[in-house]
């Protein structure tokens, strides 16, 4: 039988959520504690790949069973083994045919901003003093439901197959005076495209590049030209859709 696992991370102490010999991951993380509670040595495939530093809100991974487990009693069982840091949400049986990865539909991820120093905010928000044209970064943001090639955000050198996403939903959210966010929806993103897309979107806002050169560098898919790979902490996987 195949489960689907829903998990929240803080990342700030992993080196992504894939497993590498250079330091620890959330899928070890996970897998070592799931192989504990069930007794025997279990695999889990994720979502996605979530790099060093960054969170998730929600991440959903799969593994498999020869026989049916009490999914609320697991839950229970992760939780009181699990680190600080990393959450079970829920664990639930699902067809044998359904993926983590490749039956997810949409991906929601959310970067998040502050202006003032807030020692409360300062793993999962980064810190800016410019002030941003917010109205400019979302004509901007718009553009990017009107294109399929997101080749200028992926990482140069990357092991992509393709460079196309669909692209459903691109806003920058004010929460407060000091404070906000920028949510992007697609079935699919590329290494690295988030934190480009939002370094990108802040050159904008700040009126370094012009609403016209963003279009430009968009349509020409050269990463060189576009902004830079936004830190980590302020990234959140907030949702995936089935």
């Amino acid at each position: 039988m195949r489960y689907f696992i829903w998990i929240s991370f803080d990342g700030t102490a992993y080196h992504g959520w894939q497993i590498q010999p250079n330091g620890i991951s959330v899928q070890e993380q996970l897998q070592k504690n799931l192989s504990t509670v069930l007794r025997q040595p279990i695999e889990v495939t994720g979502a996605g790949r979530t790099d060093a530093g960054v969170h998730a809100r929600r991440m959903c991974c799969h593994f498999d069973m020869d026989h049916t487990i009490d999914c609320d009693l697991l839950a229970f069982r992760l939780n009181h083994i699990f680190p600080h840091d990393i959450s079970c949400i829920k664990v639930e049986p699902v067809e044998d045919e359904f993926h983590a990865r490749f039956s997810a539909k949409k991906r929601t991820y959310r970067y998040f901003i502050n202006k003032n120093k807030d020692p409360f905010l300062r793993f999962f928000s980064v810190k800016m003093t410019w002030e941003l044209d917010i109205d400019l970064m979302n004509e901007a943001a718009t553009y990017l439901l009107t294109v399929s090639d997101f080749k200028a955000f992926c990482k140069s050198k990357g092991d992509n197959k393709t460079t196309l996403c669909d692209v459903s939903v691109a806003q920058w959210v004010r929460t407060s005076p000091t404070t906000c966010y920028f949510e992007i929806t697609a079935n699919r993103f590329l290494r690295n495209m988030v934190r480009a897309v939002v370094g990108t979107l802040l050159d904008v806002g700040r009126h370094t590049i012009t609403l016209s050169q963003f279009k430009t560098i968009v349509d020409k898919g050269t990463r060189s030209d576009a902004g830079q790979s936004m830190p980590a902490h302020g990234l959140f996987l907030w949702d995936i859709v089935y």
